[in-house]
């Protein structure tokens, strides 16, 4: 994991994110001796891991009624997006 003072980072942006992008490199931003951010790739998601994920889950008994009530309290109203 390489160093980069904030200075350096923001100078050198747009590089340091082709590293990230093309080669998986990790960056570590350092401000007056301390590390203060992270720069480095993201985590990869797929739609099985999702699915997985939310099969994992315990289905939530409550959930529509809860909506249900929600609905009803905020009633008819305007629709601002669709007026």
């Amino acid at each position: 994991m390489k160093q980069l003072s904030a200075t350096e980072a923001a100078r050198r942006f747009s590089d340091v994110l082709d590293s990230v992008e093309s080669d998986n490199e990790t960056f570590v931003v350092v401000r007056h001796g301390r590390a203060v951010a992270t720069i480095g790739p993201t985590a990869a998601g797929t739609g099985r891991a999702l699915k997985r994920a939310l099969r994992d889950q315990p289905a939530d008994s409550d959930w529509v009624a809860e909506l249900r009530d929600l609905r009803d309290s905020v009633g008819e109203g305007s629709d601002r997006w669709h007026d």
